[in-house]
Parts: structure tokens; sequence; C-alpha cells
């Protein structure tokens, strides 16, 4: 009941905050120039569009009373209206070409969090029709706004057909109305301690909108694998004749023991983002640790005492009973030394086609390989950016008004050219210094021309164009516009940034540089920078469960392999789909900008790795039975699939199925996500599971088994 109380407020509690930490470069440039000239882009831009041309008294008056009432608001520090002064200059940059149209830039108090809540109050009050203007709004408090609100929505209807779609997926595999039930409370109490958790979590630490989602998602799949191994290695037990206390013990110690220790991968390989400075990369980490202990709690305590309770009801409402009871039999007396004596009777599907892979280990291994290479090629080509107003819905409010402030306004200065802050400067005593530095920033690669308060550059020499009457000015601080070759959301600003920050200031000076660009080279730089720790952690990570579970390098080192592959492959046709916009129509509508937000290959790959090392300890730790019970790679191999691929198959399936009712969110980085994550869950359950795992354990052979002396203690238990 806590829980769910908790769980109820959670949205109330979460961030919006975007990817740059408030000491970035780019954000203390923007807090200068608006502390030393008032400017600064705009957090929201609300466009009041009339019938008749705004000149007109009837949309002049209307438009005066908009600007009093936005400029009221405490939470407003400026507000530039065409209606507050027509007349001045410049003013005219506020008005549509065709008239009918006028601009209020407001900038708003606070911090990340603060502004989009103050723009959200405006909006409900703003938006919509007034006397004679339509009012809509744009601008980057305005997108996180209508992002926060796409992440509610999407969560609710994605938890809503999740349910429903999981009871019946775990029907079909459970052929039991009560064994299909017991992973749906798991589900549940994982779910709703989770978002608890974040809740709990949100009073010591910023905890983001898109924590909640991804979060929840990892909370309905780790629920799901877990107590498919668990109930399954129940049933599988007492079927082949073992008493309740029997298969109870017997489920710990090899399900239980796999749960542990997947959980234990997981969780490690989600601290990997808590290497980086992002807030919305810890909070994504902080609650996905959490859910990761939830779930494998609840489904090593909870779980069997569902068992205990169930135990003589577990089959009630049987589907196809004889056929798995049947199963399970024969797997008990296999390992009980029973049966038709051969060690390959009555194999199922995968294991057969294991069999199959293990006997033409060279053509399988250079195929598979090769076809998941040729998947991954794509990602050559990304071109990182950072998530905006695009990735909304094109139907959304905000995208319209974005399209009509580009239509009627053009390129708007304050979304396309860095700006230069040299706090504590001069100018009108230091112009000589002002000059060289302007020439040396003209001189740079990419760079089309540099205004300062000396005049125009271009290619290193001073032009003829005059400097602009309202050039910003102040006594203790110049101020300088770079305006770039390309278009003005092109990723490669990126780089332009680097290089302008490389230019030599002027003696004893600060420059902070500000713009698109130079955002995204703070959030990128940081991510480079942390990029090795991130992967020296989920590679740690992975490489010591394997070891824990099975004492041997070479299996250790086989799973890391298999994981990058699909992986990597999973990443290519994300950059094949949603970057270059090859079939994206059949994903729903987005728009495809060119460019693939710089965090989602990080969050994928930490949370898909994970995932992908819960199935293969599942597979492992079958082999290792076998192994031990035959002493031969190929039957070992054969039947380990053949006792497990059915399960992380169906937890793959499940999985993708949850994250298919999610990717119908509008949301794009949203949709990217849950695309990638199901994608890679598959290929790593079925064809490097069942194809390329065999092969490549049939190569190595004797090698897979051998374990060095300082990895010997107890080595005997596990031959």
């Amino acid at each position: 009941m806590a829980s769910a109380c908790l769980a109820y407020s959670v949205d109330d509690h979460m961030s919006t905050a975007g990817f740059l930490s408030p000491t970035a470069e780019s954000v203390r440039a923007d807090r200068a120039a608006e502390a030393h000239f008032r400017l600064g882009a705009p957090d929201l831009v609300l466009l009041a569009r009339a019938r008749q041309p705004v000149d007109r008294a009837g949309p002049a008056a209307a438009g005066r009373e908009l600007t009093r009432r936005v400029a009221a608001d405490p939470a407003v520090v400026r507000v530039r209206s065409y209606w507050a002064a027509p007349a001045s200059a410049g003013a005219t940059a506020l008005r549509s070409k065709d008239g009918r149209t006028g601009l209020l830039l407001v900038r708003l108090r606070g911090g990340s969090d603060e502004k989009p809540r103050a723009a959200e109050r405006l909006m409900d009050h703003e938006v919509g029709r007034h006397g004679g203007l339509e009012v809509s709004a744009t601008g980057e408090a305005a997108a996180r706004v209508e992002m926060a609100r796409q992440v509610d929505r999407d969560r609710a209807r994605g938890e809503l057909l999740a349910f429903p779609v999981v009871a019946v997926l775990l029907l079909v595999v459970f052929r039991s109305v009560i064994a299909a039930l017991l992973p749906v409370v798991v589900i549940a109490v994982a779910v709703l301690a989770t978002l608890a958790a974040m809740r709990v979590l949100s009073a010591f630490t910023e905890v983001s909108v898109y924590a909640v989602t991804v979060n929840t998602g990892l909370g309905f799949a780790l629920a799901v694998d877990y107590s498919l191994f668990m109930v399954s290695r129940f049933r599988e037990e007492r079927a082949g004749g073992a008493g309740r206390d029997e298969a109870l013990c017997t489920t710990w110690a090899t399900a239980g023991k796999v749960v542990v220790l997947s959980a234990a991968s997981v969780a490690l390989s989600l601290s990997a983002l808590l290497a980086f400075p992002h807030r919305v990369l810890q909070s994504i980490a902080w609650g996905g640790i959490t859910v990761v202990v939830l779930a494998a709690t609840a489904a090593l305590t909870v779980l069997p005492a569902l068992l205990c309770a169930v135990e003589r009801r577990l089959e009630f409402g049987a589907v196809f009973a004889s056929y798995r009871r049947g199963r399970g039999i024969r797997r008990g007396e296999a390992r009980r030394g029973g049966g038709t004596g051969s060690p390959l009777a009555d194999l199922g599907g995968w294991g057969r086609v294991a069999l199959w892979a293990a006997h033409r280990p060279v053509p399988v291994a250079l195929a598979v390989s090769t076809g998941l290479v040729l998947l991954a090629a794509p990602f050559t080509q990304v071109r990182f950016d950072l998530q905006d107003a695009r990735a909304l819905p094109p139907a959304s409010a905000v995208v319209q008004a974005q399209h009509r402030l580009e239509d009627e306004f053009g390129t708007v200065a304050w979304s396309s050219a860095m700006t230069v802050v040299l706090p504590r400067f001069a100018a009108d005593e230091r112009a000589g210094e002002l000059d060289g530095y302007a020439r040396r920033l003209s001189r740079v690669s990419g760079v089309r021309t540099v205004q300062a308060a000396t005049g125009r550059y271009a290619a290193g020499q001073r032009t003829d164009a005059p400097v602009p009457a309202r050039h910003p000015t102040a006594p203790d601080a110049a101020w300088l516009s770079v305006t770039a070759q390309g278009e003005p959301l092109d990723p490669a600003q990126a780089g332009l940034a680097d290089r302008l920050r490389a230019v030599p200031p002027p003696a004893q000076s600060t420059v902070l540089l500000g713009g698109p660009g130079a955002r995204l080279s703070d959030v990128q730089q940081p991510l480079l920078e942390r990029l090795p720790w991130a992967l020296g952690i989920v590679t740690a990570a992975g490489l010591l469960v394997v070891l824990l579970l099975t004492r041997r390098p070479v299996l250790a080192v086989k799973a890391l392999v298999m994981n990058v592959l699909s992986l990597s492959a999973s990443f290519g046709a994300l950059v094949f789909v949603f970057q270059e916009g090859h079939g994206a129509g059949l994903l729903g509508q987005f728009t495809v900008t060119g460019t693939t937000d710089i965090t989602v290959p990080v969050v994928l790959f930490c949370i898909t790795f994970g995932l992908s090392m819960d199935y293969e300890l599942l597979l492992l730790s079958r082999i290792l039975e076998e192994h031990r019970r035959t002493g031969s790679t190929t039957v070992a191999v054969a039947r380990g699939l053949d006792a497990s691929a059915h399960l992380f198959t169906w937890a793959a399936l499940i999985f993708a199925a949850v994250l298919a009712t999610t990717a119908t969110a509008g949301l794009a980085t949203v949709k990217v996500v849950c695309v990638g994550a199901a994608l890679a869950v598959l290929l790593d359950a079925t064809v490097v599971r069942g194809l390329l795992v065999p092969a490549v354990m049939r190569l190595a052979g004797r090698a897979n088994w051998w374990c060095p002396r300082i990895l010997t203690r107890d080595q005997e238990r596990n031959q």
C-alpha cells in the first residue's frame, strides 16, 4: 500500500532538466550574456497570429495586453514584444513577413527545473485565442513541457497495453492460468516498488522523467525474465518427480543463482552510467540499479512463497499440460540417468538447431558474424546531436509553432549563431586586443563572419560592413557573434565550437562560448572523456559474472564478444532507420533529422548488455550442468540450449512485446530506445544464442573448459 501511494505521486517530482550541467561553459555564457547585455536565447517564444495586420488597432491592443500579462508573471525576467515598441530599431524582426504575426520573446527566471514549470503555467494561461489573437508557443522551455507531457501519456498507454499483452504471452508459455499469473504478480510488485523507490530518490537527487519510462520497462523485462527462470525450473523439477522442498532447493541452487548473477551483471552495467556527469544518465543509473535489486528480490522471495502457496494448483487451467509434463519428465530422467540411454534422445527444436550449427561450425560462424557486421555497418555513418523539439510528434502544437516561426520569420539569430562573452573586459580600452581576437576567430575553419564592437570580420580581415547600431555593449564586458557556415543545427558545429575554444584569447581574459554548437560540445566532450571508464566497467562486469558462474575465461570472453556483436547490429539498424529514414513509415510518425541523439547509444549499451548477459548466464548454467554429466561439448551445448532456449527466447519476445507497446510513443527518443533494445535482445536470443554460440563453442572445443590455477578453488565441484 505504501509503495502504491508513493508511486501515485512520482510524476509530480520528476525533473525535465536536459543533459547540460549548470557549470557547463555554454550555460555560463548564457548567464553572462543575460547579466551584462540582457541578451540570450528566449526560453519561451509566443507567436500571436491575427486575421489582419498586427499594427491595426484591435490586434495591437490585444498584443499590448498580452505583453502586460506575461511581463507581470513573477517568473518572467524580461519580455521582448513587437507591441512593446513597434517603432523601435529592430522591432520589425519581431513581425512576420506578411505582417499578421507578432512575437513575444520571454526570458524566465530559475534553473533547468523552474523554467519549464513557469513555461507550463504561462502556456496554460496564454496559449489559445485571446481577443483577436491566436497564441501558440515554442522555444526550449515549451519543448521540455511538451516532452514531459508526452512521456507521461506514452508511459500510461504503454503500461495499460503491456500488462494484458504480457499476461497472454505468459499463458502461452506456461500453458497454465495459475503459473502464468505468478510472474504477473512479481511484475506488479517490481514496478510499483520501482516507482515508489524513484519517488524516494527524487527527495535526494534529481530524477528525470525519462528515467521513469526507461526503468519501468526494465522492471517489466527483469521481472519476466526472473519469473520465467524460477517458475519453469520449479515445474520442471516437479514434473521430473522431485518433491516440493527438493524442487525448491534445486530451483534456488540453479535458477536462483542465475538470477543473483544476472542482477549483479545488469546492476554493474547500469552503474557505468554513473561515470558520466550528466544528471539524466545518473538518474537512469540509480533508478535502474534500484529496479534490478527489487526485481531480483521479488523473484527470490515473493515468488517462492507463491509457489509454495499454490503448488497443488500450479497446473490449474492447464492447456497442453500433458506435453509440458512429458517434456519435464524426460529432462528429469535424463539428469537422473534414466530414459533411452542416448544423451541426444528426445531433443526439441532448439537442440536440433544447435546440433546442426555445431556440425557446420565454420560456415555458420562466418555467415552469422558477417550478417551482424553488415547490420552494424551503418553505425559508422552516425551523426550525433542533442534532443530538441524535433523529437516531438510532427502534429505537436509546439512543433507546429516552431514550423510557423521558421516559415514566417526565417532563420532566427538566437537559434543559429554562437556567441562569445568576455567578462571583465573593457572593450573601449582594449579595442586593439578585441580586434586581434575577432580576426583570429574569423580565420577558424567553418566560420563565415564574426561581429564585434570593432567591426565585422571574415577570413581574418575586417570587412566594410558596418556594425549594427544595436550591437550589445557594456562597460565591463565584450560580446561577439560568430556565424558559422552550413546549417544552423548542423552537428558539425560541435567541432567548430572546439576549434573556437582553442583560439588564444586576449591576455588575462576569460572566454565563454555559447550557442547550439557549444551546447552540443559541452554534452559530447564529457561523454567521450568518460566513455572508456564506462566501457571498462561494463566489460569487467560481464567478465566477472561469467567467471563467477563458470570459472572458464574462454567462455567469459566468448560471452563478451557475442554481446558486442548483437548490440553493434542493433546500433547500425537504428542509424539506418531513424537517422537515415529507411522504412520510417512502419514505426509511426516521427521527424527524420539526419542525426542520432548522442545519449541513446550509451543508454542502450548499458541496458541491453546487461539483459543479453542475463540470457547468456541462463544458457551457460544449463550447458555446464550437461557438460558435468556427459563430458561432451557438443552434447552439452545441444542439451543446454534445448533446456533453456525456450525460456530466454520467450523472455526476449515478451520484452520486445512490452517495448512494442512503448514504441508507439510519440517522443522519437523513447521510440529509438525501445526499438533498439527490442532488436538487440531478439537478435541475441535467437540468432546469436541459437546459431553462433553452438558454432563458436564447437570450434573452441576443449579450450572452452580451460581453467587457470588461480580459478581452481572448488573446481572439482564444478566438473
